[in-house]
């Protein structure tokens, strides 16, 4: 049963946010629900391994590791990448089978505040950002809701629970589509909100920004989180004596570990004061960011990400068929 506090309209459906395309790779149940991200994952990585014909933009191998958070720090780690600590990157990392493994890390790695992620999850669903403190106090920030009968759903609400028994219930129904750990790094603020940024990179160049605001730590941006300033960022950056073409640059250098593929959406994590950065995640279809234009200097100046996409698709693929040119009496797109 749904939990009843969830209204209409206020349910978070999983990527791509259509039913049929839900069921065919999670299998059957409610799209709101936050379970089955590993089959998710197991169905989108065979199926994208096994299209046939047209022009890549999202290299089947790379598409694998971007969808696995683990997997995905372990190769920015190893990049040399900025990123916040974490117990669980890499093929050898401990698994994570419930709260207590989570309680353990937490006290071995000295991680008071952290962040617990589905391994394969997107647009925050399951994310728990746990905070902890003297006397046994703790607390969890997160957009899943917990049923009475311990299911776990999707809302665009975000709650806190303050009680270790329901934090471990919400764990414990998220791990075994398996968890990824990541130490909690305080964030720069903008009048007063935490903020973060969504940084598009096209074909090596970051060529869209967006900073997004928050009152609590989730600052997506379909949970409540807004807009934020962007020249304002720049000049807090510049401020602090730092350059924001270094800025832009790491997440360059962050998706230059994935050359392959075309586009990748990166979230970037100003330190507080803005002086030095950190990579969140790198998405691989972070690009949902409407009425936005590409940055001065990036060659996407008046363009949108998806513009900006075909104009380099096309770039890097001269001999392709012209998603507008009838050549044998039908249209032509790029796969």
């Amino acid at each position: 049963m749904r939990p009843r506090s969830i209204r209409l309209g206020e349910q978070q459906h999983g990527p791509g946010e259509n039913a049929d395309v839900d069921r065919l790779l999670r299998g059957p149940g409610d799209p709101t629900r936050v379970e089955g991200s590993a089959r998710w994952y197991a169905s989108l990585t065979s199926a994208v391994h096994g299209l046939r014909g047209g022009v890549r933009l999202d290299d089947p191998d790379e598409l694998a590791v971007l969808f696995d958070k683990r997997r995905c720090h372990a190769v920015l780690a190893g990049a040399g990448v900025p990123v916040p600590y974490s117990p669980t990157s890499g093929a050898d990392a401990p698994p994570v089978r419930g709260w207590d493994d989570v309680r353990a890390l937490m006290r071995e790695h000295r991680m008071p505040r952290l962040f617990v992620k589905l391994a394969h999850g997107s647009s925050a669903s399951g994310v728990l950002a746990v905070e902890s403190a003297g006397g046994g106090r703790i607390r969890a920030t997160t957009s899943a809701e917990l049923a009475p009968d311990g299911r776990l759903y999707n809302s665009l609400r975000v709650r806190r629970y303050h009680e270790e028994r329901q934090i471990a219930a919400v764990v414990d129904a998220l791990a075994p589509d398996g968890l990824h750990l990541e130490r909690w790094l305080p964030k720069a603020a903008q009048r007063g909100r935490s903020a973060d940024l969504r940084v598009v990179v096209v074909a090596g160049r970051a060529t869209h920004a967006v900073v997004r605001t928050s009152t609590s730590p989730l600052t997506n941006l379909h949970l409540g989180g807004l807009r934020g300033d962007l020249d304002d960022a720049r000049a807090a950056v510049e401020r602090a004596g730092a350059r924001w073409t270094d800025v832009l640059g790491v997440c360059e250098q962050a998706a230059a570990c994935f050359p392959r593929t075309l586009c990748v959406g990166v979230d970037l994590l100003p330190a507080t004061g803005w002086h030095r950065v950190a990579v969140g995640e790198v998405n691989a279809f972070g690009d949902l960011l409407p009425r936005l234009t590409g940055l001065p200097g990036s060659g996407a100046e008046g363009r949108d990400t998806y513009a900006a996409q075909a104009a380099a698709a096309l770039a890097r693929h001269p001999r392709a068929p012209h998603p507008h040119r009838h050549e044998t009496g039908t249209v032509h797109a790029i796969a």
